[in-house]
């Protein structure tokens, strides 16, 4: 009776219970509704819908893509990882950067660099005389895939790897443990959180991948459901495919969650963690630099071949129409981000001052919204507003909402660690001195979150701009946005009208990568 009396407190605030329905909302009812135009399918229909023999392949095919990129991703990160915190190397920022910059060329947009690049009318084929296969299929997908996602685990290998306690080591050392088995029974069970928190990520980019799937021609769940629902105009199917992609999604969750339950790595005695100390390379110098060299030509290549392309007519003729382009991408974009700002400040400030499970349920939903495959989440929100309110389908209004509640835990995370660096006691005080609860929030603490907001605005932003499923199905008619414009002219290999278009999705993208490192330096 407390907790409901404490919960009721807790939404009795318009400006608190109207931000939270609203996200819950927009999470959880096209979903409901994606459930509903499923199940529509009479008996018969549902076994033959559900037990097709295609569902089979299109899970082979998603599974396998998913393993080997993990598997891919895991030997281009881990290495650099290792080089970064454990070894003395030349320009060792600069090697770091290298590996967070892949996240400034999506996916379609690396497949594109490939393809272009690649052929008989690449731009290897024309500028330098070398003609390499154009990559298709699994393997064009998983060598696209790879390169965008390896920096998702980098990431948390740097960082695990950068806060090991040194003195672990030493103890094993001096237990008799030669260098092997010091690296396979201390130093990889410390990393398991950080890869299974990387993998996550690679897994369910994998998963929600529409971009670079259907440029290389591999069919995967995500593949299908547009297929269904702009090919075949068969909905249900495509609505039962969304939701074999989100159960997929689910399982990933579930296992992730399995593999890090239990597992206890802080230090249980008295100390202070001491950071381990760099070693030279060696007879391994050549190797490695071998190996930053091509992690190097996996950025440079895609961009340089993306400036070939922009020396062609074709791409110059497209310039006119680009500033057109990235306006519509911007008017879609801007006010998602900021949509999506204001709506996580009253859940992160939940999270972080009244903490409970109804604060934890919601922000679950929030990061259900953004676990959700963007092809999956944009059929639910198709489905809502063509049963609930036509009058939105194909609306930019549509598309700016879907962006902000996809994209809302992006907005969450950098506003609730502004919130813990921001001290309770300064709005307590505000409020002792007869303030309401909202002025005394925005008074004394607001002030010290507009750095965690304008972060969170950014990151919006930036992602909204590189997407492409949400806005190829949710878009309204005559909508071109970047992304749109990249994959159109790359599936009918108009690489010169697609060039200018990537051009300005990387720097754009750059900016995020930008945003990333400053997080990361403060």
């Amino acid at each position: 009776m407390t907790t409901l009396r404490k919960h009721s407190r807790l939404l009795s605030a318009w400006y608190i219970a109207l931000p939270a329905a609203i996200v819950a909302a927009g999470v959880l009812v096209p979903l409901g509704y994606l459930i509903v135009r499923a199940f529509q399918a009479d008996a018969t229909q549902l076994r033959d819908l559900v037990f097709r023999a295609r569902n089979v392949h299109l899970l082979v095919n998603t599974l396998t893509l998913a393993g080997g990129v993990l598997v891919a991703a895991t030997l281009i990160s881990f290495p650099l990882a290792w080089l970064t915190t454990r070894c003395r190397i030349a320009f060792r920022r600069t090697v770091t950067v290298l590996g967070v910059l892949p996240l400034a060329i999506p996916g379609y947009v690396m497949a594109f660099a490939l393809l272009s690049a690649t052929g008989g009318y690449g731009s290897f084929s024309r500028f330098l005389g070398i003609e390499i296969a154009r990559p298709s299929g699994y393997w064009g997908s998983l060598i696209a895939l790879s390169l965008t996602t390896s920096p998702y685990l980098f990431l948390n290998l740097r960082s695990a790897l950068a806060g090991l306690d040194a003195s672990l080591e030493e103890s094993a050392r001096s237990l008799g443990y030669g260098p092997r088995a010091v690296f396979l029974r201390v130093v990889l069970p410390q990393l398991r959180p950080a890869f299974f928190a990387g993998a996550l990520l690679v897994g369910l980019h994998v998963l929600g991948d529409f971009g670079v799937v259907s440029l290389m021609r591999y069919e995967t769940f995500s593949y299908a459901v547009f297929l269904q629902y702009s090919a075949a105009f068969d909905r249900i199917y495509a609505a039962w495919l969304a939701l074999m992609l989100l159960a997929l999604t689910g399982l990933i969750l579930w296992v992730e969650a399995q593999f890090l339950r239990g597992i206890i790595l802080h230090r249980s005695g008295t100390g202070v963690r001491r950071d381990t100390p760099r070693t030279g390379l060696g007879r391994w110098a050549p190797i490695a630099y071998t190996f930053i060299a091509m992690i190097a030509a996996s950025v440079v290549v895609p961009v340089v071949s993306l400036l070939f392309w922009t020396t062609t007519g074709r791409a110059v003729s497209e310039l006119p129409t680009l500033f057109n382009t990235i306006w519509m991408s911007v008017s879609a974009s801007a006010p998602a981000a900021l949509l999506a700002g204001t709506l996580a400040i009253p859940l992160a400030y939940l999270s972080v001052r009244k903490p409970s499970r109804l604060s934890a349920g919601l922000e679950r939903i929030a990061y259900f919204g953004y676990a959700t495959p963007p092809l999956a989440f944009a059929l639910a929100v198709i489905f809502f507003s063509l049963q609930a309110a036509p009058a939105l389908y194909q609306t930019l209004w549509l598309l700016i909402f879907a962006y902000a509640i996809h994209f809302m835990a992006e907005a969450i995370g950098p506003i609730r660690t502004a919130l813990y660096q921001a001290p309770p006691a300064v709005e307590e005080a505000a409020r002792a001195l007869g303030r309401t609860p909202l002025r005394a929030f925005f008074e004394a603490t607001f002030p010290l979150l507009r750095r965690g907001l304008l972060v969170s605005i950014a990151f919006v932003f930036l992602s909204a701009m590189k997407e492409l499923p949400i806005t190829f199905l949710l878009s309204p008619i005559g909508f071109r946005s970047l992304a749109l414009n990249v994959w159109d002219y790359t599936n009918e290999a108009m690489f010169g009208a697609a060039a200018p278009h990537a051009i300005a999705i990387v720097l754009f993208s750059s900016l995020f990568v930008g945003l990333l490192l400053m997080e990361r330096e403060s």
